[in-house]
């Protein structure tokens, strides 16, 4: 069993954090060079644990060394996938190791400030956080000539206003410059065009909060604890009819048997699991037997036919009903999705509908292939990935518990 790595013990206090040994890989990474950063990062694999995996080494290195004016760097706090709660856990219990990492990733691309832009709902997290930069800042690790070493970096958070949209990167720069939360076409990317139309490097809470111990430790070190080109450990948010729900960290590669029968103490009495959501809502359902025989990490689940996501793990049983579960998901996307692209826009809505008809039983069989067309008809023709967020669980859905769709175009009880 791997030691964790982000969630020890609760030391969320500046203190506990020194004891832990904080802010001592801040001090290497200050008589490193930004290029041997990167390529220690490089090394371990690390890939973004928002949702997307992109290899964290990687987009700091598009970051042009040679490019004048300002550089920012901005974490992504804006946890509001639904199924997801890991930020928020390391906010509370570890909020230095995002301090950290920040102050390490900002020498790294030669950032001056750093945004940490923070879910609007987070208001007594945020209150928490601003007390660890206070705790940071009166000890020299942020603002002015860090620890002698010549090198300045200011941080600052920012509480967003509860759109779920302004998760995907580009909506949250419009946002933090004071614009609607609306993502950007692109090219330009951030790494040459972003916050203030500068260079910006984005990364979500938990990707930056395992930079110091990579920085500590070596990539290698944190590569050999994953699997492949998935580096590392990974926080899972298990909720649903499990024993013990709530937020573990295990090596990625790790068997999802494993997280459910060891980690979480199985289903619930009575409870016979029936499918998985692995990654957060917006990733394709697998089935029981699926899930049985995968492992958590990028790869496995591409191969499964879903997404390791943002490590949400929504666990189903039994007794629930499939189209039941989709309307709500369907509403949640029509609500949030911010209107500029026509086939998110509509096509969110039409989902809606066909759902709201299928729960009520006024749907016919032809609704079914109609709401599996609509979503096809969304994925990869839009500006940012929320279209594919809701049609992917649609056409999985719709595939996989065909039968509970045809049940209720008929006007009878699911599973009856």
């Amino acid at each position: 069993m791997t030691d964790n790595i982000l969630l020890k013990n609760n030391i969320a206090g500046l203190e506990a954090y020194f004891a832990c040994g904080g802010y001592k890989p801040l001090k290497k990474a200050l008589g490193m060079k930004p290029a041997e950063i990167i390529e220690e990062v490089k090394k371990s694999n690390l890939r973004g644990r928002g949702g997307a995996g992109f290899p964290t080494g990687l987009k700091w290195s598009l970051v042009p060394p040679d490019a004048l004016g300002q550089r920012y760097l901005v974490c992504n706090a804006d946890e509001g996938e639904p199924g997801t709660f890991k930020d928020r856990e390391l906010i509370l219990k570890n909020p230095h190791a995002l301090i950290e990492g920040m102050t390490i990733a900002a020498c790294a691309i030669g950032a001056a400030h750093g945004y940490i832009y923070i879910r609007g709902e987070f208001a007594a997290e945020t209150e928490f956080l601003n007390k660890a930069i206070t705790e940071a800042r009166a000890k020299g690790f942020i603002g002015k000539n860090i620890l002698g070493s010549g090198f300045n970096f200011e941080l600052f958070t920012h509480r967003g206003a509860g759109a779920y949209i302004c998760g995907e990167e580009t909506a949250l720069l419009e946002s933090l410059e004071g614009f609607k939360g609306q993502p950007r076409l692109k090219p330009p990317y951030p790494a040459l065009k972003g916050l203030f139309s500068s260079p910006t490097v984005i990364n979500n809470v938990e990707t930056l909060a395992a930079v110091p111990s990579i920085i500590e430790r070596g990539g290698e070190w944190y590569a050999a604890l994953g699997t492949g080109k998935s580096g590392g450990t990974k926080l899972f948010c298990v909720s649903g009819p499990v024993n013990k729900p709530g937020v573990y960290e295990l090596p990625l590669g790790t068997a999802f048997k494993d997280l459910l029968e060891v980690n979480c103490g199985g289903m619930k009495p009575g409870k016979v699991l029936k499918a998985v959501i692995p990654g957060g809502s917006s990733t394709p359902v697998l089935t029981a037997r699926e899930a049985s025989a995968v492992k958590l990490d990028y790869e496995s689940l591409a191969a499964a036919g879903s997404m390791l996501g943002s490590g949400g793990v929504i666990i189903i049983d039994d007794t629930q009903c499939m189209v039941r579960l989709l309307q709500v998901l369907a509403r949640f996307y029509h609500h949030e999705s911010c209107g500029q692209c026509t086939p998110c826009r509509e096509g969110c809505g039409w989902l809606e509908k066909i759902l709201n008809r299928l729960e009520e039983g006024t749907a016919s069989h032809r609704d079914i292939d109609l709401l599996y067309s609509v979503a096809e008809g969304m994925t990869g023709r839009t500006i940012c990935a929320l279209a594919d967020a809701m049609a992917l669980p649609v056409m999985s859905f719709v595939t996989k518990f065909r039968g509970e769709f045809e049940a209720h175009a008929a006007g009878r009880v699911c599973g009856k």
